[in-house]
Order: structure tokens, then sequence, then C-alpha cells
């Protein structure tokens, strides 16, 4: 189980395709925690695994528990975030709402979000990752 007394730094419905494969959903409702901010009940009890297979050395893991195989979150092994996919990982999606559409790509075919909320083909432009902790 995760758990933070801070508010996420960033929370956005990603489009990328490694969320895509990954969850398995058509966009993904994302939460982004200073890595510091967000504790782990029990991280001796995770397994660990790329989070892109393309890129399977890049900076972020998928964290599942090792017992039921339920995901937990995602650490980035640089210590800048952590992140939840709060319908995912037994938190209120209402209390931590998207403020934005994130990685948005036009050439999917996939029409483009009109829920008045911003569209970008990356992260919101005044997204500034944190320092590692």
């Amino acid at each position: 189980h995760t758990s933070s007394d801070s508010e996420p730094i960033d929370v956005h419905t990603c489009h990328c395709s490694v969320c895509k494969a990954v969850i398995g959903q058509p966009t993904t409702h994302v939460a982004f925690f200073k890595h510091g901010d967000l504790q782990c009940d029990n991280e001796s009890g995770l397994n660990r695994q790329p989070f892109n297979a393309s890129n399977p050395h890049g900076p972020l893991e998928l964290c599942t528990c090792a017992e039921c195989g339920s995901p937990i979150m995602l650490d980035d092994k640089v210590g800048r975030i952590r992140v939840i996919v709060p319908n995912l990982m037994g938190h209120d999606s209402d209390a931590m709402p998207a403020t934005y559409h994130a990685f948005y790509d036009s050439s999917t075919g996939v029409p483009k979000p009109d829920d008045g909320r911003p569209v970008h083909e990356g992260l919101q432009p005044s997204f500034v990752w944190p320092d590692p902790t």
C-alpha cells in the first residue's frame, strides 16, 4: 500500500503507448508525487520490473505486490518521482482529479479530447522534474 501526507505535484490523463500497453486502458489517470512524499508500507515485499519494455534500462520501475501481483506504484530509480494510478492502486480518483491530458498523439487516430482540459503532446509545459531525493 502507498500513502502520502502531501499533494501530488502533477495529475493528468495519460495517452502514452507505454501506459496503454502496461495498464490496458485507452487512457490512464496518473498522479505524480515527489519521490520522498509517497511512502510504501512494505517495499521489501515488492517485485520490480521495467515500466517500459522498449526501454528496460529506463528510470521507471513498475512495482507490484510480490504476494498477489497487484500494481502498487511506479518508482523512479533516479529518485525524482513516484507515480500512482488511483483507480488501480486503491486510491480515490476524485480526490486527485486530472487537470490536463498528456502525451496525446494525433497520429494514432484517436479523437483529440474535448472535455475542456488542456491537451499536450508531453507533460504540461510548466512541469519541472523535482531534484532526486
